[in-house]
């Protein structure tokens, strides 16, 4: 693959790079040490099942409010904030 002015691996540095901003976005978006699960949905406060709990550690709402809000869900723009053309391309 044809690089133009950038040296070897430059390409996969950027990709390497953007993947680990994503998960550090990630990550601070979910807090430090995580919550604790609860109980009863922080929305409707319906009881959210124990195999639920014990599969998503944190959970705080029911598979009802979860599955609205995930429907709502509006992804980032996936721009490559550090400029490189090819990325921005669509």
């Amino acid at each position: 693959m044809a690089g133009g002015w950038t040296r070897d691996g430059a390409v996969n540095e950027q990709i390497e790079a953007s993947v680990a901003d994503e998960l550090q976005r990630l990550r601070t978006r979910r807090g430090p040490g995580g919550r604790p699960s609860r109980e009863h949905c922080a929305e409707c406060d319906e009881p959210i099942p124990e195999r639920r709990r014990a599969a998503i550690p944190g959970v705080q709402l029911c598979v009802e409010c979860q599955s609205a809000r995930d429907g709502s869900y509006n992804p980032s723009t996936g721009i490559n904030r550090r400029g490189s053309k090819d990325s921005q391309l669509k």
